[in-house]
């Protein structure tokens, strides 16, 4: 009797909590990204306060894992069936880098479902995955940005037109993704053609930007509740010529000092232009920003916007949140409890 009464304790605590979507992989080459940050992400989720689901998106479907099957996920309404259930969702941790969770499609799916999440909309996602209009929009408000170039693939321009409109040395880079993936540093005429090619094979954009000399910068930033946090800085020193994928995601290819040792009327410019930029753009979840601090004219310019940073443990996030002073278990649910908030709002 005792057992049983335990037991039936236990699935009504079961049923009391949120079901929690928490979804990886993706369609594109940093899926291999994503699932970096799945391991961080589910070794840190706070299984207590939410039943979590994950789910793996793939261009050969998309499975739920329970038991250790593979179970299709209802494409209609976002369900699982198993075991005589249905499983439905209070709301979804996003955890997808590049294509579709970082782009806004996912986000305009679960938009039509009225099911929230923990990213930023649609609209915003869309935006800042392009390299092109972010900066776009972030010089229409004010925030410097480098002089760029933006190409098509099917209207190409020469390199020798590029390099009338933009000083070497340059970075040539796919307008639409992350983690550095595709990216060149160009310092001589005759590397700039090769280095096209390469982000042409990674996206239909190449943006090719001016570089800016400085300090590089970044800064996570968030919303928990009304109030909007903006994460400790952290200075980026890459061991190669930039900020690559291998100076990302292996250990010993760059210094991340979190927080950056800098002057508090320099940590204050970024800081103030960060939250502007995640304000301009109307962010939502955890927002990382890039920047490049010019010391001639004492400003941050801004490089880009990540709407789905990092979670892995190499990640810059993870080493700002603790920085913080915040467990990374707090962090997660802080996240999932602003889109739970949203539930009777979405439409």
């Amino acid at each position: 009797m005792a057992s049983k009464i335990v037991s039936l304790h236990a699935n009504w605590l079961r049923y009391m909590k949120p079901n929690i979507a928490f979804v990886t992989g993706g369609y594109s080459g940093e899926s291999v990204v994503s699932y970096k940050s799945a391991v961080t992400i589910e070794n840190n989720i706070d299984r207590d306060k939410y039943n979590v689901y994950t789910i793996d998106i793939t261009t050969d479907g998309w499975f739920c894992e329970l038991d250790k099957k593979r179970i299709p996920v209802d494409k209609n309404d976002f369900s699982v069936s198993y075991n005589g259930n249905i499983i439905k969702f209070d709301a979804v941790l996003i955890g997808i880098h590049g294509t579709p969770g970082e782009d806004g499609k996912l986000q305009g799916y679960f938009d039509i479902l009225s099911l929230p999440y923990t990213s930023c909309d649609a609209a915003t996602s869309a935006l800042t995955f392009n390299k092109r209009y972010t900066v776009a929009v972030a010089a229409f408000a004010g925030i410097k940005v480098a002089k760029s170039v933006h190409l098509f693939r099917e209207n190409p321009l020469s390199p020798q037109y590029i390099l009338s409109q933009l000083r070497l040395p340059v970075f040539v880079k796919p307008n639409n993704g992350g983690s550095s993936i595709g990216m060149s540093r160009v310092a001589t005429p005759e590397d700039l053609a090769p280095a096209l090619e390469k982000a042409f094979t990674e996206d239909d954009q190449v943006l090719v930007e001016e570089f800016i000399k400085g300090r590089e910068f970044t800064v996570g930033v968030f919303k928990a509740g009304k109030e909007i946090i903006v994460l400790p800085i952290t200075e980026v020193i890459s061991k190669k010529d930039f900020f690559d994928y291998e100076a990302k995601y292996t250990a010993g290819m760059s210094t991340e000092i979190t927080p950056a040792e800098i002057p508090e009327v320099m940590a204050e410019k970024v800081r103030q232009n960060a939250e502007k930029v995640y304000r301009l753009f109307n962010c939502r979840g955890i927002v990382r920003m890039d920047f490049i601090y010019n010391p001639e004219e004492e400003a941050p310019y801004l490089l880009e916007i990540n709407t789905v940073p990092g979670q892995s443990e190499a990640s810059i996030v993870p080493q700002q949140v603790k920085a913080f002073n915040w467990t990374l278990k707090a962090f997660y649910a802080a996240l999932i409890d602003e889109a739970l908030s949203r539930r009777n709002t979405v439409r």
